[in-house]
């Protein structure tokens, strides 16, 4: 028996030839503003607002500039804008009951927010209409109807967001059919089906996107889209499923920030219809997805908001390997355990080392930059350190620069820049007064005595003060470094107050680069 080769992995082969055209639909200043702790600035919003368009966003809704002072003045700061590639959208509801859309406020502020394409939500579950809004079925028919015909009247195109779709074809369906029917005979540009609360399933999204599909081309031609929130785990998974159903226009927010448990993650979408489903999205061609890591984490950083280690595509996490064997088959042949490129992405491939590791771990992460590759003797010797201290509390994963100390220190190249003879830190209080936090210490550089005393706000401010006084004379681009964060965890939580405790340590050099170190010292009462 002849065996062939083994064929390439699917999951990793070129994308299949581009299906359709998918728009992305960015709310992340709106509706990703709703989540927990999420609080962005007019500035803020400017700065998104210009990295979405460089990015190739189609859609950029900047806001309901109805409902706050900062969403009137982003609209009005966003008028000098020049947008290379998206279309800036204002937000907004349908008219009120009983009022005419000339007279409505919500409707005017949508036509002098200054954008061409404005977003109106109405209601299509029968309960919204009369409960929440208490109108009839009818009139809120007449209120989809009036609003969408006068926004397009006035030139605006007109994107129409059907909340709660799926859960109104569940609860009456000829009823919700109908909202989206009245609001394409209308004239919008887009329905989009809005799963509001979160928790359809895919099956119900896929079928009623069909079904969706069908009636409004027939009412005149409007493009479907999809507005997923993620409350099931599933906003990912619902968003696929209706473009496969015949959608063309997804709707969510960068890293999925958002009410509740957040909107569909705009980064893992993309990603998905570009790499997995071969539609085209975003600029043309493969360059725009190549920034999909950067824009993730500028808007992290503009939103003063942690990045997510295993979110797919663009986390920290989504190449790293850490267990031994992983590691010696990535060496190998990495789309053994990558299912795409990371490169492709704009993510980076991170190998890390801990007692899980194997010497592959070792040789992948710093063989060539040591000329270690083949020395297997020099990488047991690390491998059995770090995990000797590993025993002992310490972690090397995110400690780059403390890795590396071990590296150099077991292949004989490392060097003391200086030796920490002693130090003292003492706090001083008399009565109420705020407390006085002194440090002395003495250091050897080059077999030589320096000593150093220095105050500070709290004994790590004292101390970082005392050792500067002492090495800046000799290493004078310390004064460039700064501290970014630090962190401690008790080790052996059992020993109480007299527990070890690990700290994490990252510095900022003056090009941006971060260093990182670990530690694991005796617990004190003062850490």
């Amino acid at each position: 028996m002849t065996l062939s080769p083994a064929s390439p992995d699917p999951a990793r082969s070129p994308a299949p030839a581009t299906r359709s055209r998918v728009d992305i639909y960015d709310t992340t200043l709106r509706d990703g503003t709703q989540g927990e702790g999420v609080s962005l600035s007019v500035q803020d919003k400017l700065l998104i607002c210009r990295r979405l368009d460089e990015f190739g966003v189609d859609f950029i809704e900047g806001g309901y500039p109805l409902s706050n002072p900062k969403d009137v003045a982003f609209f009005l700061e966003a008028r000098a804008l020049e947008f290379s590639h998206a279309q800036l959208v204002a937000f907004g509801m349908t008219r009120r009951k009983g009022v005419h859309p000339k007279d409505d406020v919500g409707m005017n502020a949508l036509k002098e927010a200054g954008t061409k394409w404005v977003t109106i939500v109405g209601k299509t579950l029968d309960l919204q209409a009369t409960e929440i809004l208490g109108v009839s079925l009818e009139e809120n028919l007449a209120m989809i109807a009036d609003s969408v015909a006068w926004l397009a009247d006035q030139g605006l195109k007109v994107i129409y967001d059907a909340e709660h779709f799926f859960d109104g074809t569940a609860a009456n369906m000829d009823y919700a059919l109908k909202t989206i029917e009245t609001a394409a005979k209308e004239g919008a540009s887009v329905v989009c089906l809005c799963d509001t609360n979160g928790g359809s399933m895919p099956e119900r999204v896929s079928e009623f996107t069909r079904r969706a599909v069908q009636i409004v081309r027939a009412a005149g031609g409007a493009r479907i889209g999809v507005h997923p929130h993620n409350d099931c785990g599933l906003a990912v998974a619902n968003a696929l499923a209706a473009v496969q159903a015949g959608a063309t226009h997804v709707q969510g927010t960068i890293n999925g920030i958002g009410e509740r448990c957040g909107n569909v993650d705009l980064t893992t979408v993309i990603a998905n219809l570009r790499l997995k489903l071969g539609h085209d999205c975003l600029r043309p061609g493969d360059a725009a997805l190549q920034h999909l890591t950067d824009v993730s984490r500028y808007v992290y950083e503009v939103a003063n908001l942690n990045l997510v280690n295993g979110q797919p595509y663009v986390g920290p996490s989504a190449f790293a390997h850490k267990g031994g064997m992983h590691v010696h088959a990535v060496n190998k042949l990495a789309r053994a355990y990558e299912h795409v490129p990371p490169e492709s992405v704009g993510n980076t491939r991170r190998i890390l080392v801990s007692e899980l590791s194997g010497i592959s771990n070792i040789a992948a992460k710093v063989g060539r930059k040591f000329s270690i590759e083949s020395d297997r003797v020099a990488q047991k010797k690390i491998l059995d350190a770090v995990t000797t201290l590993e025993s002992e509390g310490y972690q090397f994963e995110a400690a780059e620069a403390s890795f590396e100390l071990i590296v150099r220190k077991e292949i004989g190249r490392h060097r003391a820049f200086f030796e920490l003879d002693h130090y003292r830190v003492a706090v001083h209080r008399a009565g109420s007064a705020a407390p006085v936090t002194k440090t002395t210490l003495t250091l050897l550089i080059d077999g030589k005595e320096v000593n150093a005393s220095a105050e500070g706000d709290g004994p790590v401010n004292a101390l970082d003060n005392a050792l500067r006084a002492a090495l800046l004379p000799h290493y004078p681009s310390l004064s460039t470094l700064r501290l970014i964060d630090y962190k401690v965890r008790v080790v052996n939580s059992t020993a109480a107050t007299a527990a070890k405790v690990r700290v994490m340590i990252e510095f900022k050099s003056p090009h941006g680069e971060l260093t990182t170190g670990s530690g694991a010292q005796a617990s004190s009462l003062f850490g």
